[in-house]
């Protein structure tokens, strides 16, 4: 494990990306590339639960912690994840303190949660290091709920509240969307929503999240006091770097070639 809950309860700032091609290649390039955290994404990315393996591995060996968006906090789907090893579990566009609660029960095993206890898997060593792991789970394990509804934002105080949700995330693009005000990220009524977001986590003594699409932008969230800031993806990273060759040696055509 890599100490993500410790270093966030320390107040440490840390920086992450997204991972959203599936591909074990790029999770190890980017797991190199100085990030703290890098989130695998089961949501909206290309890869399936078959390919998790193989990026989750890529990363053992990189500095880059290894978080997993599901799809749905039901106890199956988080508990294979996490017998998986990953260190962390993010949820989508959670609605209420039920829900909230789901993801938390999902995390841990009973008597705590509801986690279903298999010793033969990858996060405990197969089978070797069991009892460690289970003693360390709450400290180690981290759980990020994203704040993406009205819903969410109507009962932050309760979600905050909660032990085992350790973080909550603001997905910018679906929560302004769900708010009618899409992408207008500077509107009042979007800037409400996060203050009030990183109040309700500072009351509970949790951290708050973001996801970036300009990193010039980072000042302005660190400074609400943001800690878990992610911007860019592996996708992004390669189409970025893939326009910005072709359009050199594009430019280079429309020259006259000097033959003298």
């Amino acid at each position: 494990m890599k100490n993500l809950k410790t270093r966030l309860k320390q107040g440490e700032t840390l920086t992450g990306c997204w991972l959203n091609l599936g591909s074990s290649v790029t999770a190890e390039i980017v797991g190199l590339s100085g990030f703290d955290w890098v989130l695998i994404d089961l949501e909206h990315g290309a890869g399936e639960s078959k390919d998790l393996l193989f990026q989750l591995q890529a990363l053992t060996h990189t500095p880059a912690a290894a978080v997993v968006r599901v799809e749905s906090f039901e106890r199956q789907r988080l508990h294979r994840v996490l017998d998986l090893g990953a260190e962390g579990i993010m949820c989508p566009r959670i609605n209420n303190v039920a829900e909230a609660q789901a993801v938390v029960d999902g995390l841990f095993y009973p008597p705590e949660g509801v986690r279903g206890v298999a010793k033969m898997v990858r996060a405990t060593n197969f089978g070797t290091r069991f009892s460690e792991y289970r003693e360390t789970a709450k400290d180690n394990l981290l759980g990020i709920v994203q704040i993406e509804t009205p819903g969410a934002l109507d009962c932050l105080d309760g979600i905050a509240a909660l032990e085992g949700v350790d973080v909550l995330f603001i997905g910018p693009a679906d929560l302004s969307m769900a708010l009618g005000i899409f992408g207008q990220f500077d509107h009042p009524t979007f800037k409400d929503a996060i203050r009030d977001t990183v109040n309700a986590a500072k009351k509970a003594g949790k951290a708050t999240g973001i996801l970036l699409f300009d990193p010039a932008d980072f000042p302005t969230y660190h400074e609400m006091g943001i800690q878990l800031i992610a911007c860019g993806a592996d996708a992004t990273f390669v189409a970025q770097g893939a326009r910005q060759t072709a359009d050199k040696l594009n430019s280079f055509i429309s020259k006259p070639l000097n033959r003298t």
